[in-house]
């Protein structure tokens, strides 16, 4: 990525910190993890790492747009999905959890990975957000193969 798309990138990110600035200073100094706030600028629902990393390879379908910010946290194994705000939003579905307002979400630098989290994708300053249609079609095709794989893989 260019230096202009991680600099709008660590912006775009940065403006759900309470103080950008220290937020942007953590990121350099810190541990490299800032709490940022969900619900006003974005949502981001995370699912258990194995349907969210298939469900990532469904989404890069060149008939789809790019798809939007997406962040691994490899400790808890589970993938976040970066998504319009949306108060009445109701995710439903085993290991489903959405992070709307009041809600907040541990996030490294769009530049690199911090502590046991990782961009996927990194936010590019653009506003670029998962489609909430695309996405859950994506997640409900991705459950359905895994559903029947899984019993194979299990004998």
């Amino acid at each position: 990525m260019s230096d202009l798309i991680w600099t709008r990138g660590v912006e775009w990110l940065a403006a759900a910190a309470p103080d950008p600035k220290e937020c942007k200073r953590e990121w350099d100094s810190g541990d490299g993890v800032a709490l940022l706030a969900a619900g006003r600028f974005w949502d981001v629902l995370t699912v258990p790492d194995q349907l969210g990393l298939f469900t990532l390879d469904l989404l890069w379908r060149p008939s789809l747009p790019i798809p939007g910010p997406t962040l691994v946290d490899t400790a808890a194994h589970r993938v976040g999905f970066f998504l319009p705000p949306d108060p009445d939003s109701r995710w439903i579905g085993a290991g489903l959890r959405h992070a709307g307002k009041g809600s907040w979400v541990a996030v490294p630098p769009p530049y690199r990975s911090a502590r046991f989290l990782e961009w996927l994708i990194p936010p590019d300053g653009t506003g670029a957000l998962h489609a909430p249609a695309t996405l859950e079609l994506a997640l409900r095709q991705a459950n359905g193969t895994l559903s029947v794989l899984e019993p194979l893989c299990g004998q």
